[in-house]
């Protein structure tokens, strides 16, 4: 760490919540091991822009990186990422409501150093088995769950996730998942109204950790979805998908 703190980089490309909580934990004392670096937005209309700099990072360090057409995850758009990074010594990259697909030199040059936010199950020792993939993001994930446990009748229950980027899309360990109960109630966006604060926690202890070099991995002991339950997900998958057009 350089000076004793953790540099980071945010990566948003929505509205940038948790974002905005990170830097309010940094600023009030909350992670004194951190210290924020770079902000990345992949568009320029990302609500999290206006956040960041309200929170007091300059603006030469709140920057637009856009991805390439028909191309997100090219080598161009990595190196752009990294040149940003490297200029301000950046030694660990959140993505905290990014959408675009990180490109693999960005991976491979932050490996076990880049996480990402997840708000649903996960379970990447089973690949096709949890609430992860393509595709599912945002309220979509809310949506599959909600769906899933209600045709199944357990599990009542969803969680917030941090886990470590990988080149294969939700597949890296995870290092942090916080339960939320479902309730009877619940639609899709009270259970997002519900998780979100849990998200933000889980992204601010996973970070402390990462300052403390006190990082560990969770193993899931019992799958999330039994064999013959498979094909109750992936259409839990596709009515969330076919619902929530824009995650």
């Amino acid at each position: 760490m350089l000076n004793g703190k953790l540099r980071i980089a945010l990566l948003i490309s929505g509205g940038g919540t948790t974002a905005r909580e990170i830097l309010r934990a940094c600023k009030v004392g909350r992670l004194p091991h951190v210290e924020p670096a770079l902000v990345i937005a992949s568009k320029p209309e990302a609500g999290g822009i206006q956040k960041a700099l309200a929170e007091g990072m300059d603006t030469k360090d709140v920057i637009v990186i856009r991805p390439e057409r028909g191309n997100p995850g090219s080598p161009k758009f990595g190196d752009a990422i990294l040149k940003a990074c490297r200029e301000r010594e950046v030694q660990f990259i959140g993505q905290y409501g990014w959408l675009p697909v990180t490109p693999p030199n960005v991976i491979e040059a932050y490996r076990d150093m880049i996480v990402n936010q997840h708000p649903g199950p996960l379970d990447p020792a089973r690949p096709g088995m949890d609430f992860g993939g393509p595709g599912m993001y945002g309220r979509r994930v809310h949506c599959a769950r909600l769906y899933f446990v209600r045709l199944v009748g357990r599990d009542f229950w969803t969680e917030a996730v941090v886990h470590r980027v990988t080149p294969e899309v939700d597949r890296g360990a995870v290092l942090n998942a916080a339960r939320v109960e479902i309730l009877p109630k619940d639609d899709v966006i009270s259970l997002q109204e519900r998780v979100l604060p849990v998200e933000h926690q889980g992204t601010i202890d996973a970070l402390g950790r990462f300052s403390e070099s006190q990082v560990t991995e969770i193993q899931r002991e019992k799958p999330l979805i039994a064999r013959h339950e498979l094909g109750y997900l992936e259409e839990a998958k596709k009515i969330a998908i076919a619902l929530w057009p824009n995650g």
